[in-house]
């Protein structure tokens, strides 16, 4: 039997993910494989730090050159995540003819094609299924189980974080910070949670995502992206009582020779299968013209899901050795499609506002949106004036341009009856 040497690069929470699976679920392996694996160097910062789990000692290195200047190691796993040192520590790895797992969606969002272009010259693998969803297979999904399908939608919850926040503000009763820090404790939250509540990590998602489903190489730059740090009680319970849940959606639809790319906040029908995506799962809705809906759900984060990610794309590795063939980004050099500006958007729009309870206020704003080809579809004023005489008001829109929502709000902060705009939320339609 074959034995294939591998490294590590990196012994954080997915890396202690792909050690363990590898030391538990050997026999599957070998007989999936037709190969043992050895794991024989893992690159980390420290040498001593304790990790929590039994890893010799000899095999832990913190110099690449041990691992890059190995010629018995055959594939580099990357799991260091970020674009740097991960993006030249890769670069080395391929020109040493050495094949390459990765699970890093920031390095594959921006440099992903640079990469993957250089392995198809050295003639090496490049896999990276772990970068989107977790455990879920969706990108070998995209690639080899929908080849014969035109991908025409793409609707998914593909950020554990944000949706346990969601879920817990939704299904509890907490408020954003509480949900944040309780999302923290439990490691689905980083100390700094940036990336993760203002959508950076769902964009690089979309983005891969978007290359490979329609073909074109997608600049992180060109989507549209909000995150979740705005919503609040009063969102969550306005829009139950509209009938809706609240979640961050990332989206892609194909609008003939433009693509609609946009990741925020939305609601959605409390009877649709993603209102029920829970806690800290994912799950990805795939229209294609084919096959019709098809629906992706699981952990979509975490060391095992994501560790049993990377083990599937090393087997893949073994298994396609001979055919050297990477899940490639773009296709089509020559497809050419446009990333459709956020004012051709089209939605229906939630508007909470807080205005003064004067007499004639109502009009004043009717005439506002209708002066922008804005209609109102239902309306909600919540509870009774404060000590300064302020109410709440809520409203959902008909499908409208994002551009005309946009310039009545602009519109609306001038009126004087008007005090505060406190939130715009999309609202998505399935058909």
């Amino acid at each position: 039997m074959n034995k294939v040497k591998i490294a590590l690069l990196g012994l954080g929470n997915v890396g202690k993910g792909v050690w363990e699976i590898f030391k538990n679920n050997t026999e599957e392996i070998i007989r999936r494989s037709g190969c043992e694996i050895e794991i024989t160097k893992i690159l980390v910062n420290d040498i001593n730090k304790d990790r929590g789990i039994e890893v010799p000692n000899e095999i832990l290195t913190d110099n690449i050159e041990e691992i890059l200047n190995d010629n018995s190691i055959q594939i580099i796993v990357e799991l260091m995540g970020g674009v740097d040192p991960a993006a030249d520590y890769i670069l080395r790895a391929i020109k040493s003819k050495k094949h390459v797992v990765t699970a890093n969606k920031q390095l594959i969002a921006i440099q992903g094609k640079e990469l993957l272009d250089l392995a198809r010259k050295e003639g090496v693998l490049f896999y990276y299924e772990g970068s989107v969803a977790g455990g879920i297979p969706i990108l070998k999904g995209i690639e080899e189980s929908l080849t014969a399908n035109k991908i025409e939608e793409i609707v998914g919850i593909i950020n554990g974080t944000t949706n346990y926040i969601l879920t817990k503000m939704s299904l509890e009763g907490m408020d954003f910070e509480t949900a944040l820090k309780e999302a923290q404790e439990k490691g689905y939250a980083e100390a700094d949670p940036t990336s993760d509540i203002e959508s950076y990590d769902a964009v690089y998602k979309l983005a891969i995502l978007t290359s490979l489903s329609f073909g074109i190489n997608v600049n992180v730059n060109d989507i549209y992206r909000e995150g979740i740090s705005k919503i609040s009680s009063h969102d969550i319970q306005n829009a139950k009582e509209f009938g809706y849940t609240i979640k961050l959606l990332a989206i892609a639809k194909e609008r003939g020779n433009s693509l609609e790319l946009r990741v925020h906040p939305t609601m959605i029908p409390l009877n649709h299968p993603l209102s029920n995506v829970n806690d800290s799962f994912n799950a990805i809705l795939i229209k294609g013209n084919a096959v019709g809906d098809l629906m992706f759900y699981g952990r979509g984060a975490g060391s095992l899901p994501t560790g049993s990610a990377v083990a599937s794309d090393i087997i893949s590795i073994l298994r396609n050795d001979m055919t050297l063939r990477s899940i490639s980004l773009v296709e089509n050099a020559d497809l050419q499609k446009t990333i459709l500006p956020r004012e051709e958007f089209t939605s229906r729009y939630y508007l909470r506002l807080t205005v003064k309870d004067v007499s004639g206020v109502l009009g004043q704003i009717s005439t506002i949106l209708g002066k922008n080809d804005v209609s109102i579809s239902s309306f909600i004023q919540k509870g009774e004036k404060d000590a300064n005489n302020i109410v709440r008001i809520v409203f959902i829109t008909h499908d409208t341009l994002e551009g005309n929502i946009m310039k009545s709000i602009e519109d609306l902060k001038k009126l004087e009856v008007v005090d505060e705009i406190k939130n715009l939320i999309r609202v998505e339609k399935f058909i």
